[in-house]
């Protein structure tokens, strides 16, 4: 691809009008060539730079006639007539400063490259809420930089402005450098560079060039922001889902297991028997870990859903919530056993474990859909099968149950609805009494300092 010509800012653009320049505007001046000297120059630079600070794309526009014959060499672009400024207003959309805030909240950090003059771009930065310590940094600022300063910095800017195609490359390879996965977007060939470097490219339109369709992995068809964020949200709540979705299922399995080796062990004989544990998998695991996996994206959790992805998602937090759930479930259950089992007989009490065992895991269930629709449905089908199941006396025989009275019921739905709270509750009180330590040694670790 032939090198492209580099955007030339206004000041020097007047610079190589030479000495004419044709006055537009009204009196006796008009159509009338005076002299471009220095104080005119900086008046129009003053005059380009004020249409620019409202966010308006401004060029300079200027003439020389060649004789026929002549080559248009662009070095030759000098002794020109200026004739004037066109400005362009190309106003941001309402949507797109929320756009840009949603994603602020679902993590994304925003950062605006473009040609445009510095005043141009930082008016529409303020209307899109972007802001940054550094100001606007332009393309000349950033040629003097080497790469250990741009790294230094690239955190604390928000605005590039006046940049080359080569420049957006340093750019994204600068974010790339300090850990950042990027993720380009851009409709034109001088993007299209940049686009094919980042971990992300996407292109912008059905109008975008084929370069950067070319070079991108997602083509945005409807050119809105918006849909960026509907993107990242369904990525991060897909991640989240899979989640949930697997410490129900190995979670759950480990609390049934653990429910039914402590049991056995103090009543010499196991509380559930083959069928009844296939019921326990089929009302629990089926049904209600699909409507979790399944479940639609909730706009209101994107601040929820900020630090969500594969190795955070799938990680120490996966392990912690299979720990917590099968804990709180082989608890609930044998909480409730226990308490039937002093009460009445071994076959009552072996139902109320059923009973809470199943309600435990769903009500957890109905906490990590975030009482969704699917998840409610699911929940609320598996537990009256359930209630079903045991109160119908030939059914309730052939699964090794008993029909329970409202005693029995009482116990199994308290200890489930016991449990269910303290899975509420539990993790946010572990998180807390971890960080304890960690806030103790930060203020040791500074106490010197501050005596000093």
């Amino acid at each position: 691809m032939p090198n492209e010509p580099k955007p030339v800012p206004i000041p020097e653009a007047l610079s190589l009008a030479g000495r004419r320049a044709l006055v537009t505007g009204g009196g006796r001046g008009i159509g009338r060539e005076i002299a471009l000297d220095e104080t005119a120059t900086a008046e129009l630079a003053r005059h380009a730079a004020a249409l620019a600070a409202r966010g308006l794309r401004v060029l300079a526009v200027a003439e020389r006639i060649v004789p026929a014959g002549d080559s248009l060499d662009p070095r030759r672009l000098v002794g020109l007539t200026f004739l004037g400024l066109l400005a362009f207003s190309d106003p941001v959309r309402t949507s797109a400063s929320q756009a840009i805030k949603e994603l602020g909240q679902a993590g994304v950090r925003t950062v605006m490259i473009t040609g445009d003059h510095p005043g141009t771009a930082e008016a529409v930065a303020r209307d899109l809420g972007l802001t940054s310590r550094l100001g606007v940094l332009t393309g000349a600022e950033l040629s003097e930089m080497d790469e250990a300063t741009l790294d230094r910095k690239i955190h604390r800017i928000s605005v590039f402005a006046r940049v080359t195609p080569p420049q957006k490359v340093r750019i994204v390879r600068s974010l790339q450098r300090v850990g950042r996965v990027v993720a380009m977007v851009g409709d034109g060939a001088n993007d299209a560079p940049a686009i094919r470097l980042a971990n992300v490219g996407i292109a912008v339109g059905e109008q975008s060039t084929t370069a950067a369709r070319a070079a991108a992995d997602i083509l945005l068809t409807d050119a809105r922001l918006e849909t960026l964020v509907d993107a990242v949200l369904e990525g991060r709540a897909m991640w989240a889902a899979v989640r949930d979705a697997v410490s129900i299922l190995v979670g759950g399995n480990l609390g049934e297991i653990g429910f039914t080796l402590g049991a056995g062990l103090l009543d010499g004989r196991p509380p559930l028997n083959a069928r009844q544990l296939l019921l326990v998998n089929l009302l629990t695991d089926v049904a209600p870990a699909m409507a979790i996996a399944l479940r639609p994206p909730a706009r209101l959790s994107l601040a929820k859903l900020a630090h969500e992805g594969p190795e955070a998602s799938l990680g120490q937090l996966l392990n912690r919530q299979i720990a917590m759930r099968a804990v709180v479930t082989a608890a609930g259950a044998s909480v409730a056993w226990g308490v039937a089992r002093l009460t009445g007989t071994r076959a009552r009490a072996n139902t109320v474990g059923l009973v809470a065992l199943v309600g435990t895991q769903l009500g957890q269930t109905l906490l990590s859909g975030e009482l969704s629709r699917p998840v409610i449905v699911t929940g609320v089908a598996s537990a009256a099968v359930l209630g079903a199941i045991i109160q119908t006396p030939f059914l309730s025989q052939a699964f090794g149950c008993r029909p329970l009275g409202p005693i029995g019921w009482i116990i199994a739905l308290s200890a489930s609805a016991a449990a269910t709270g303290a899975a509420n509750v539990l993790p946010e009180f572990l998180e807390r009494m971890r960080r304890e330590p960690e806030e103790t040694g930060a203020v040791h670790a500074i106490r010197p300092e501050l005596a000093t």
